[in-house]
């Protein structure tokens, strides 16, 4: 499980970078990379979506821990 959080962790991160470039430059990358609502971009969304899901579960892992 770690591995697949990790993998989610860098999609999250990827997701975090773009949104930080849509607030401070206006600049959508994966748009401008894969196109306006593309199928592509699209997918890219989405699994940035699902892996902040995924992720949520760091936040709970020292709770469990104890």
């Amino acid at each position: 499980m770690e591995t697949i959080q990790k993998i989610a962790l860098v999609f999250t991160i990827i997701g975090a970078i773009n949104w930080g470039l849509v607030g401070i430059l206006d600049l959508d990358l994966v748009a401008t990379l894969f196109g306006d609502m593309t199928m592509l971009t699209r997918i890219v969304y989405g699994l940035v979506g699902i892996c902040g899901l995924i992720n949520i579960g760091i936040l709970f892992s020292h709770i469990e821990q104890k």
